[in-house]
């Protein structure tokens, strides 16, 4: 499924060759974490300050805590599919992988009703769906529903990683980021 037309970004990509000294530290740890460093950290890189509290913010947000890394990986990539981003898509299904999704779970996020999930991992994706639309469209029995399954520490990373990921594909796509090629 392709969303976005193959275009060369609208702000150029900052090899590290070319990045500002004080990047240099967050280039060696994606290239070390993902042999890698992600396109958008390469926009991003324009505005270091930025990059560095960006990269900082996704640390806590999509590793393990009260939600394994894994599901979180999952919600971000359905965000991402709902604001048809394929930079996203193709960066959060791969990371889901690493972090121990199963390839059915990876190949159902988008179909998750039937997919092989938990009715708990289910209504956190119905939950995130709703967030896409607006906060505004969780009524009092969405979140009593959410509520059955989740405890308010999981609630409030869920809904963290929902928000996030509304604003993530945005970004990419308005700045039209090439997709960061996977080398394994």
């Amino acid at each position: 499924m392709t969303y976005a037309k193959k275009t060369a970004s609208r702000v150029p990509l900052i090899e590290r060759n070319e990045a500002h000294a004080d990047l240099l530290p967050l280039y060696e740890k994606l290239e070390a974490e993902r042999g890698r460093v992600p396109n958008m950290f390469k926009v991003l890189a324009h505005v270091p300050p930025l990059a560095l509290g960006i990269a900082a913010f996704l640390k806590p947000l999509l590793g393990d805590g009260a939600l394994p890394a894994w599901y979180k990986e999952l919600i971000a990539a359905r965000g991402a599919s709902l604001n048809h981003c394929e930079f996203c898509i193709s960066a959060h299904r791969h990371m889901a992988g690493q972090q121990g999704a199963t390839p059915e779970q990876i190949a159902s996020y988008d179909k998750f009703e039937t997919g092989p999930f938990t009715e708990k991992q289910k209504a956190g994706f119905r939950f995130a769906a709703l967030l896409h639309v607006s906060g505004h469209a969780i009524d009092s029995a969405d979140f009593a529903a959410l509520c059955l399954h989740f405890n308010p520490d999981e609630i409030v990373e869920l809904t963290a990683v929902a928000a996030a990921f509304e604003f993530f594909p945005r970004f990419t796509t308005a700045l039209r980021i090439p997709v960061t090629p996977l080398n394994d």
